[in-house]
């Protein structure tokens, strides 16, 4: 989720740096960070956020940081989302309009609108018109799609945000009551909402403008989703890195049908039958017989023979045994098979619509569980 943007980050021309931010622990990304910055040859670091700040206070929070290298623009990627980036062709239409700011729009479904932010723009100059947050009323059918480009005057449009609030705070005539406890209480100057503290007051005043794209996007809210996003990207690899995606036809290597990705690490047996939609990473092994379909198999995983894995997505270091099944269902309750971390699943069991979490050893069938 997070590698597909980072990695779509290096068509930026000039790129400098790139921040992840984010309230995990230094530790969980220091190893992930380390490697893709070898890989992308850009500085990619990890910035921990203290305490929540907002989508706009994040990047506020972390200026100094942001700023070191003196940028002209700042490019900011929201995780959740799987889309082409079009980060080049977006810079270069933002250069033209000469606001502060670009966002990333998409038509959609009048019936799907409302879930996200709607906006409206000129049709003649791209000028961001009108924002509004998840409308209980149909406003638009052009959504913002978490991706933006800025100058850095976004910081002083955030800095004037949380000054406004906290001279507002200041002012505010405070009961007896509430002068007892507000020794306690802090007003939340510090948290700026991205959408609805800058986006929406800022619309129609000739500083904030859109690129629509006309390719895929998608948000990543449940775990299937992250499967179905796999499988856009994959079949995006068709015409941005064909190399990643293999082929075979069941001779001297696997037989392969549609978007298949396999690390170079990983071994699969000839005779396995991998695809569509299938990612495979690395140090997986794919034993004989074994059949794949629309799922991603994380590092270490050993599928063993004649297994069968459909819908699922296998953690790391788990096991599936021989003649064993996991399947998913997007349509069912839970969805689509999740096997955590260290997950076992023995010997000629079933598992299907199911989750199972970390360092469990499944030696019975199971259907539409949730295995603590």
């Amino acid at each position: 989720m997070v590698h597909h943007p980072i990695s779509a980050c290096k068509r930026i021309p000039n790129l400098t740096q790139i921040f992840l931010i984010g309230f995990y622990e230094e530790r969980e990304f220091a190893l992930y960070v380390s490697s893709i910055s070898n890989e992308l040859k850009v500085p990619v670091r990890y910035l921990r956020e203290d305490k929540p700040h907002g989508s706009a206070g994040g990047l506020y929070n972390f200026r100094d940081q942001i700023m070191e290298d003196n940028p002209s623009h700042i490019v900011l990627l929201n995780c959740d989302v799987c889309c082409s980036f079009p980060l080049p062709e977006m810079l270069e239409a933002h250069k033209k309009y000469g606001g502060m700011g670009t966002i990333l729009v998409i038509k959609v479904s009048a019936e799907s609108a409302s879930q996200f932010g709607e906006l409206v723009a000129d049709p003649v100059t791209n000028e961001l018109l009108h924002y509004t947050e998840k409308p209980e009323t149909f406003v638009s059918d052009r959504i913002n799609c978490g991706v933006y480009i800025f100058t850095t005057d976004i910081f002083n449009a955030v800095e004037g945000v949380s000054t406004q609030w906290k001279d507002r705070a200041d002012l505010r005539r405070l009961s007896s009551f509430e002068s007892l406890h507000s020794a306690t209480r802090n007003a939340p100057t510090h948290f700026v909402r991205l959408d609805q503290d800058i986006l929406s007051p800022l619309a129609g005043k000739k500083q904030l403008y859109t690129y629509e794209t006309l390719d895929f996007w998608e948000q990543i809210k449940t775990p299937g989703m992250s499967l179905k996003c796999s499988g856009l990207y994959l079949a995006q690899f068709r015409f941005t890195n064909p190399h990643l995606l293999v082929s075979g036809d069941g001779t001297k290597s696997a037989s392969i049908t549609g978007d298949v990705y396999v690390h170079p690490s990983a071994k699969v047996h000839p005779s396995a039958k991998i695809g569509p939609n299938v990612s495979i990473s690395a140090n997986a092994r794919i034993g004989p017989g074994a059949r794949l379909i629309s799922c991603i198999i994380l590092d270490n995983v050993e599928i063993k023979e004649n297994a069968v894995v459909i819908h699922s997505i296998v953690g790391w270091k788990s096991s599936i045994g021989r003649w064993s099944r996991a399947t998913g269902d997007y349509n069912s309750k839970l969805g689509i098979t999740i096997l955590g971390e260290a997950v076992t699943v023995e010997d000629e069991v079933v598992v299907i619509n199911s989750i199972v979490l970390p360092h469990k050893t499944l030696n019975v069938s199971v259907q539409e569980e949730i295995i603590l």
